[in-house]
């Protein structure tokens, strides 16, 4: 279980940092970095095995019919991407504790940013590319916390909701990619798609699933045309701008690119689409990086830039294209992070960014400038750093390809020119802020940071100096194993050196260098030249769309959803009766060949009042008390029906719901309208009698037909295989916490949500109870009968005890967890109904939000422990044991998994029914009519 442990003590990191809000700033930065420091030596560890060659694997069997599994895979490429997602947080984190200052939540900053780890190593070492997208969705929702840490501020929470919208809307494409690519090789593991490169290319939606994996990518990576989302996600604190925007998530899209770059690479639309978009990007954000007054903007469009100059590194028809690209992701996270890091420093200890106001810094820090003239050189391509290494490698791939036939020679052309450009903004970094004159009105008196925030850029500097210098020694291993993963075979021979004599490449370097520092002596002109175009305020346009898009589904839903309950079953019923009434008159005869079973009196008794009780509630509607009445008799009659055809489970399941639904519909007759609203034209009474009747025939004509004909069940599967796959005779409770195990687990996640969501919509409404009925008369002044208190307080042990009998037996008899739950909810909410909110709260303390999450976490827990057994998620364990003085029994894992049903039951019913019951008071309320 390495493998799996690395993201896991990160989830860890972000599950202690969450806690750690009572504890020092630094031990809370000691206990955060420990977990990714451990995950880093266990990497570490893992190396040298992948170095030679070997793919380590781990699988967990998740859900085996659909092909999702818990799988983990660590190649040449996933490793160096984990190495860049540890190191570089490992970093960030020490930086941000003293960057943070004391009045922000630095615990909260952890915990999203140990979260977002999580997700990125995830994203890198899955196995399935299921489980790969849900964490490629989980970057998404942890960058937009970690973008609107800064809550406050207006631009933070704009940034972080156009990031999620855009990069949300690639993860979309994303998964329709992946389930088309799963679709075509019959798997959704990444073993699998990674060896079916011509299957996947000769079949016809081969197209179709590319453009969808690519959005998934060019959004995730800030593409052009959906590059303006990570400007405005500048608005984050500047630690999470080195980590998500420079070194890791925005990575995620090239890391896409290169996971598939075997199988989806190779055909002219890859080519096409790949290479023109990485161009068109690199060109683009290139020159808008020229202008940018903002330091953090001049770093976004500068990302933006090598993020294309790499994509388009994946799009040129050669394999060392793509060992060049996976070289410069290494050094641009080195030099753009530690560039993001100065940049922080000089905010922090100047109070701006602004390069206009920031200027003569040279002489007030000249530490920190020294180290981040070094990686803005380094961001420039300048010799001896490692920039100037995969620049080159650039160049000479450009000389290399064939994208425009004849015209081809303008692809180096533009890449030089793109290389100017990119000295031109680094030697604005450079001067502007470190030179050029004094100091324009700072906020505050500019000094020097303290050695331990500068020392994570000092590392990475270090490495830029090192890979520039001796690079062989320093990522040789790491660039080779990366590359035959991303390649899918046999790295061709490659050659990373600062010397390879007078070439074309080096002359492409030189005319970028010269070039660029012309463009910025002359960048008076350029400048005035941009003031002359038409600007283009990609957030105003973001935000035309977004209203545009929710105006059009405002008045689309007003259409549809007016308020009107009435209409809502009539679109409904209507809908029904076309699509299921429809089928029943191609039908050549309606009865099978089947017997019918003779009605006897008893079925004809129930049957009659099931019928009446129903109509009785559509008539004494508006006296509620009547109508509640006569809806429990259907419940009851229901019930008694599930008993009659021996299905106990169901009638026990029924019969709780039924009380706990009538206790929930007697508290809420309080607060309905003490009138009846004014009835419906006889119009509308005719057209309802005509749907409700039709649809009658039609329900009553598929169940005769569907009872006269022979039913091919799956029940004699369960029946076969509940007691030797499941340990139960009770094949229904077997069904619910071993073979639908996993359905169990969502219903209850689902019940808790749904309770915690009526407990926050409940916890501040303010409802009054009336204090008389519609006559006028009041109520009881006793509120609490003492003979109703009594008889309470003597059923509550009887019933728990009968509880905790269901629940014991229900693996092998009529029960288990669902219903005891229920019948113990009952039983408190009965202590509610006799005592009141505020007796029970005198003598018993209950926290049911916590008692939700025990539940839901016994139940997973109990499912996740099935791997250790080497079984599937959820699979049910079972033996039988002597026990002195008991005897032989039998003890089953599903019995913990249904103590965890039971207990999320409990918790969340009682929660519903109390919060509703606590809204009650003495004081009249006006009446309203609905």
């Amino acid at each position: 279980m390495t493998l799996l442990w690395i993201p896991l003590l990160s989830l860890l990191g972000s599950i202690i940092s969450s806690m750690s809000g009572k504890l020092t700033r630094n031990q809370s930065t000691r206990l955060t970095l420990l977990m990714p420091i451990i995950a880093l030596i266990m990497t570490i560890s893992l190396a040298p095995t992948v170095f030679s060659g070997e793919v380590l694997r781990e699988t967990f069997t998740w859900i085996p019919l659909l092909g999702i599994d818990i799988a983990f895979r660590l190649d040449g490429l996933a490793l160096l991407f984990v190495f860049m997602i540890l190191v570089i947080g490992i970093l960030v984190i020490f930086y941000a504790r003293f960057y943070v200052s004391s009045k922000d939540s630095l615990p909260k900053l952890f915990t999203y940013l140990m979260l977002f780890m999580t997700a990125m190593l995830g994203i890198v070492m899955s196995n399935n590319v299921i489980q790969l997208w849900f964490f490629w969705e989980l970057t998404s929702i942890s960058s937009f916390l970690l973008i609107s840490y800064w809550w406050h501020k207006s631009e933070a929470r704009e940034g972080a909701i156009m990031a999620l919208a855009v990069t949300g809307a690639g993860g979309l494409a994303l998964l329709a990619g992946l389930l088309l690519l799963g679709n075509i090789v019959g798997s959704y593991s990444l073993d699998v798609i990674l060896a079916s490169k011509e299957l996947i290319q000769n079949h016809s939606w081969y197209e179709v699933t590319l453009v969808f994996i690519l959005l998934g990518a060019f959004t995730k990576s800030a593409q052009f045309p959906f590059h303006f989302w990570l400007p405005h996600a500048m608005a984050a604190p500047t630690p999470v701008s080195a980590y998500l925007h420079s070194a890791t998530m925005v990575k995620a899209g090239v890391f896409l690119l290169a996971r598939f770059y075997p199988v989806l690479a190779g055909t002219d639309t890859w080519f096409i689409l790949v290479s023109f978009t990485g161009l068109t990007t690199l060109l683009f954000a290139a020159y808008v990086a020229l202008f940018k007054h903002d330091l953090k903007g001049l770093l976004a469009y500068s990302t933006i830039s090598h993020l294309g100059l790499i994509t388009m590194l994946f799009g040129l028809n050669s394999e060392l294209a793509a060992v060049a690209a996976i070289f410069h992701i290494i050094n641009h996270a080195t030099f753009k992070a530690s560039l993001f890091m100065a940049t922080g420093i000089i905010d922090h200890e100047t109070g701006t960014r602004d390069m206009r106001k920031i200027n003569g810094m040279w002489r007030y820090m000249p530490y920190t400038a020294t180290l981040a003239m070094v990686a803005a050189a380094a961001m420039a391509g300048v010799p001896l750093l490692n920039g100037f290494l995969s620049k080159e490698m650039f160049f000479a791939e450009t000389l290399h390809q064939q994208l425009l036939g004849s015209m081809s020679w303008l692809i180096p052309v533009l890449a030089t020119v793109a290389g100017a450009f990119a000295v031109a903004y680094s030697a604005r970094f450079i001067h502007d802020v470190f030179f050029n004159g004094e100091p324009v009105n700072l906020p505050k008196q500019p000094k020097e940071a303290p050695r331990s925030m500068r020392l994570p850029i000092e590392i990475l500097v270090a490495l830029c100096l090192v890979v520039g210098i001796i690079p062989n020694f320093v990522v040789d291993d790491i660039l080779s194993a990366a590359s035959q993963a991303t390649i899918g075979g046999q790295v061709p021979e490659y050659e990373v050196a600062l010397w390879h004599g007078f070439n074309l490449p080096l002359l492409m370097s030189g005319i970028a260098v010269c070039g660029g520092l012309l463009l910025y002596s002359q960048r008076r002109f350029l400048f005035q030249f941009q003031a002359s175009l038409p600007s283009l305020n990609a957030k105003k346009l973001f935000d035309k769309v977004v209203l545009a898009i929710t105006t059009w589904c405002q008045v689309k839903v007003e259409r549809i959803e007016n308020g009107s309950l009435q209409r809502y079953l009539t679109l409904m019923f209507v809908v029904v009766l076309v699509f299921a009434g429809w089928p029943l008159f191609e039908m050549s005869q309606l009865g099978g060949q089947k017997e019918l079973t003779p009605i006897d009196v008893f079925n004809a008794m129930g049957a009659a009042l099931l019928i009446i009780g129903a109509i009785s509630t559509v008539i004494w509607y508006s006296n509620r008390v009547v109508s509640l009445i006569m809806l429990s008799v259907v419940g009851l009659m229901a019930s008694i029906a599930f008993t009659r055809f021996s299905a106990p489970d169901l009638a026990l399941t029924q019969l709780t719901v039924e009380v706990v639904t009538i206790i929930l519909l007697m508290l809420a007759l309080f607060f309905l309208p003490q009138h009846s609203p004014r009835e419906s034209s006889s119009a509308r009474i005719l057209r309802d009698l005509g749907i409700s009747g039709a649809l009658g025939i039609v329900v009553a004509s598929i169940c005769y037909a569907l009872v006269t004909r022979p039913l091919d069940s799956i029940s004699e599967f369960f029946l076969a295989n509940a007691k030797t796959g499941g340990g139960g005779t009770n094949v229904v409770n077997v069904i619910l916490v071993d073979f639908r195990g996993f359905d169990t687990l969502g219903e209850i996640c689902v019940l808790g949500i749904a309770a915690l969501g009526i407990y926050k919509l409940l916890i501040n409404l303010p409802l009054l109870m009336p204090k008389s009925d519609s006559k006028g008369r009041p109520w009881a002044k006793e509120r609490y009968p003492i003979l109703l208190a009594s008889i309470s307080q003597s059923l509550l042990p009887l019933a728990l005890l009968v509880s905790f009998y269901i629940f014991l037996r229900g693996h092998n008899l009529p029960g288990g967890g669902f219903i005891a739950g229920l019948v113990t909810a009952v039983a408190f909410i009965l202590q509610y109904i006799a005592h009141g909110s505020n007796w029970i709260a005198q003598r018993l303390t209950i926290n049911y939000r916590k008692i939700i999450a025990t539940g839901v976490a016994i139940a997973l827990f109990t499912g996740v422990g099935s791997w250790f057994f080497g079984k599937p998620f959820m699979k049910t364990w079972f033996d039988y044991f002597n026990i002195p003085l008991i005897g032989e029994i039998e003890l089953a894992s599903a019995l913990i998994f249904d103590l965890g049903v039971y207990i999320t039951v409990v918790g969340s019913t009682l929660m519903i029914l109390a919060s509703l019951g606590r809204l009650t008071t003495n004081e009249p309320k006006e009446e309203v009519s609905i």
